[in-house]
Formats: structure tokens, sequence, C-alpha cells
């Protein structure tokens, strides 16, 4: 169970000086932060906390403080002089003979995987152990759970140690932090995303993964811990950062972020936003930013009226797919326990497994839709927009077999198109609801269909999928971040910035598809 103790101690010791908790760059510049995001310097509001000082940043902000007030001064040749853009990540260049998807995307992999030590020059960009992949793109860091789905493809690919570098990886982020970070840069340490480290782990031992649970048994509880802090002072009405208390005593989690500030790294978004709403501006960047911690961001589940962003209501709701995976981490927890003789940890992840079990059963299934869906503990009712979410019930095993059945027909009925299933069946413009479709998403349905049995319904997601990804690597010779499931024939659209190319989750969840649907239409002929 001791996982090269010294090593790990000797890293820990290694990075604790770049790695406690630094400030986003929000906080460290200010009020020149906010100017330089407000003035539109670089297109993408992304582009500037990523970017590397070329000095101090006290001697920076100095700088600018001494110079803004001058006629002549310019607030962009301040910028350029003084910060070195960090570039997108380079991708394949669209081969003129592309006949091999699967060899194409293996290809891939070295080119996503980045080195992330500790530079000279202070960055938000938080330093790790070991090499790294990343989506692609715009996306320079590492991303929680896309990295899941990334790595999907890497545990076939024959890159084993890239694997077992990205579980360690996890694990460092887990025991410095006391939590994975949605992405590894300092603006994105006030939240995670969706849990998926112990899936994560479990690739590393496919035949057996509660002993690769036992193995990361302290990250998993520290996780978990993370997920529950406050579940002795949350009340019904009242919840205390990710733990809602229900009304019968039980309790469920809900997305949050730590920060109820505009976004880093969509500053003058949030900010434009905040004032169209006319909503107290705190609250109002709680909802963006626990929405971005669910990886839907962004999405009609979480808007009150289904459709305008302003009306944005994330942390009212209980999420099916956050209970769902926090299910299945009880129950890795409980095998791990159970391999190492942990009786009392046993007994309690069990019941906590029957808890949460059955507080999901209560307030999250619709039996008149036959369908789980989203809750909203404000107003003790069910949102009523239901979505591909209610696939991570089959996922993690949480569904009962006759809910199962409900749920595969009502994904066959409203989410299944020509090229794969969409997030929601309503079209709101977010990126995050119809006609998009998702690769995490797809995974999530094949694999939970396949586990009860509904083994047609995966494979027609799962082929048609495949076509829709083909049809476009022929066209263009790339993969992507999100395709449009309906026309096949346009690229997925909305969302906050263009289309990225890349694309780390795509790759994997595509070559993972491709090994158990394989198709002779891979090659573009």
């Amino acid at each position: 169970m001791t996982r090269l103790l010294s090593c790990v101690v000797g890293l820990s010791a290694a990075f604790a000086a770049s790695a406690q908790s630094p400030a986003p760059p929000s906080e460290i510049y200010g009020e020149f932060f906010d100017a330089v995001q407000m003035s539109h310097v670089f297109a993408d509001s992304k582009q500037f906390p990523d970017a590397v000082p070329r000095s101090d940043p006290a001697d920076i902000l100095a700088r600018w403080r001494a110079q803004r007030t001058r006629a002549d001064f310019s607030l962009a040749n301040f910028v350029e002089e003084s910060f070195q853009p960090e570039p997108s990540v380079a991708t394949l260049a669209p081969q003129s003979d592309r006949r091999n998807l699967a060899a194409h995307i293996a290809r891939l992999w070295k080119v996503l995987s980045r080195s992330m030590t500790a530079t000279t020059r202070p960055t938000s960009l938080l330093p790790l152990p070991h090499p790294a992949i990343v989506p692609g793109g715009r996306f320079r860091e590492v991303y929680y759970w896309d990295s899941y789905f990334t790595l999907l493809g890497v545990a076939i690919s024959g890159e084993p140690q890239m694997l077992t570098n990205m579980v360690e990886n996890f694990a460092f982020l887990i025991d410095t932090y006391g939590h994975v970070p949605n992405g590894t840069r300092s603006y994105y340490l006030s939240r995670s995303q969706p849990p998926f480290f112990y899936e994560t782990v479990a690739l590393t031992a496919p035949q057996d993964p509660s002993a690769a649970w036992a193995k990361y048994l302290p990250e998993l509880r520290r996780e978990y811990a993370f997920w529950m802090e406050g579940e002795g002072v949350a009340k019904p009405g009242q919840p205390h950062r990710r733990v809602v208390a229900l009304a019968d005593g039980s309790h469920l989690n809900r997305y949050w972020d730590d920060r109820p500030a505009p976004r880093d790294e969509a500053y003058a978004e949030d900010v434009a936003l905040a004032r169209a709403s006319k909503r107290p501006s705190q609250e109002l960047y709680r909802d963006i930013r626990a929405a971005a911690e669910s990886g839907w961001d962004f999405s009609s589940r979480w808007l009150a009226d289904g459709r305008a962003l302003g009306a944005i209501q994330t942390a009212d709701i209980v999420p099916v797919d956050l209970n769902s995976l926090l299910f299945g981490l009880e129950a890795a927890i409980r095998q791990a326990c159970e391999r190492v003789k942990d009786d009392p940890c046993v007994k309690e992840f069990a019941q906590r497994g029957v808890d949460r079990r059955r507080a999901v059963d209560r307030y999250l299934w619709d039996a008149n839709a036959g369908v789980f869906g989203d809750y909203d503990w404000r107003t003790k009712s069910a949102t009523q927009r239901f979505s591909a979410a209610s696939l991570y019930s089959l996922f993690t095993g949480l569904a009962g077999e006759t809910q199962a059945r409900s749920i595969a027909k009502f994904a066959e009925r409203e989410l299944l198109h020509a090229g794969g299933l969409a997030a929601t069946s309503i079209a709101t413009g977010q990126q995050w609801d119809l006609p998009n479709g998702w690769a995490p998403l797809q995974w999530i349905a094949v694999r939970g269909l396949r586990s009860y049995g509904e083994t047609a319904l995966a494979g027609t997601i799962a082929q048609r999928w495949l076509a829709n990804v083909t049809k476009v690597y022929c066209a263009t010779g790339r993969l992507v971040e999100k395709y449009d499931v309906v026309d096949l024939d346009r690229p997925g659209g909305g969302g906050e910035y263009p289309l990225q190319d890349g694309f780390g989750w795509t790759n994997g969840v595509t070559a993972q598809l491709l090994q158990l649907y394989p198709t002779d239409k891979e090659d573009c002929r």
C-alpha cells in the first residue's frame, strides 16, 4: 500500500514552495488586471491570466501606476512589453492522406503531452511532478474531468507510463491542495470538477480496480472529504459549500466555487453578464463558477427559465451527475477498505452508499418522466430540465434495473440523433445544449447502457458518434472539442470561445469506441 513513499515526500518538498495555494492573477494584479480585461487587450480573455510576466509582478504594477496617466500611454503596448503570451497548443497539421483515424489519434498523444515543471518567472500555471496531457487549443494546462476521458485512449495506446504519470499528478494535486482543481492554473483552485479520480485510478488496473483504489486510498478519502466538507453544519435550506441538507435529514451534493468574483479566464464576459442581468453580482458569479465546476458551462440545466444565461442558478441545484459520481466514489472507497481490511471504513462507506441511493431516489427520480433529473433545493422541486446527465446513474451503477430501462428509452427518444447523443433536447445557443454532442457523454452512455444489458442502444450511439467524428476528420484532418449531432455538415457551436482543435477527450473516447466497435469506415475513402 505504500506508494514510493520516499519519492512522494521528495516531490512534495520539491514543489512545496510553488504549490501553496498561489493567488490568481486577478488578485495579484488587482485594478491593473481589471483594466486589461475590460479593455479587451486580448480577444480571448483567457490569454492574459495565462501570460508569463517578463519581470516581477510588483515591478509591473509599479510601472503601470507610474505611466498610466501619461497622454501617450498605450495599455496594449505596456502589456506587450510586460508579458509574454502563451501560444495555443500546436497539433498535427492535417495530413493529405487521411487513411486511419486510430493511427492519427495515437500520434496525437505525444503532441498533447507537456512538461509541467515550475518556471523561473511566476505564472498562473500550477507545476506538476510529471509530464501531462492537455486537451489542446487554448487549453494549455491539465483539466480534471477531461483527463479521464483522454486517458481512455492512452490506456489502450501502449503508453502505460503516460497513464501512470497522470494518475500520480492528480494524487499530487489532492495531497497538495486537498482536491483536484478544475485545471492546473491558480485561478482554478477555488473549484474542482466532476470527481473522476477514482475512475482514472481504475484505468491503471482494469482487471482489479480495487487493488488500484487501495493503493490510492488516502487520496480517494481526501477528495471525498473535500466534497463532503461541512456535512455536519449544513441544515435544510442552508447548504454549506458543496453539501446540501434535505428535509428528511439526508445529504446530497451540489457544484460550488469558493470565490464570488468574475472568472479570471472570462473576466470581461462575467462582468458584462452581471451588469446586464441586474442580479446581485456575487450571486451570479457564484452560479457561473459553479457551472464551470460542473463542466457543463453552460447549459439549460442551470438556467431558471431554461433559456437566458443571466438566469443561471447552478448553486441552487442538486445535480444527478455529481451525486451519481459520488455514489461511485463511495463504492470505490468501500472496496479499497475491504482490500486493506479496514472494517470500520467498509461499514461507513457501505452505509453512505445506501443513504445516497435512497436520497437520490427520493429527490432526483421523476416517476412521471421515467428519468433522473436535477433538484432545486430552494423551491423543493424538480427542475424538469432533463438531460444526458441522467445516464450517469447507469455509469456508476446507481440506477435500479427498471429505472435503467426507462432511462434508456428516454435517451433514445429525446437525445439520440444522426450523429450521436445530444447533451439536452433544448436548443438555447449554449454549448451544452442541443444540437451539440460531447465525447464524454457518449462514453458515459455507452458504458452505462452496456452494463445494464442495453447493448443495442449502446452500439447505436457509439456507431453514430464514430461516423460523425470520422466524417469531420475526413473533411478537415482534425478532431475537435464538440460536434453537431443533428446536422453532420455543421461544426459544434455555441460557448464563449471558438471550436477548439486537439482534442484530448474526443481522441480518448474515439479510440476506446473504435476498439469496442471496429468499423471499416475508419479510413477516409
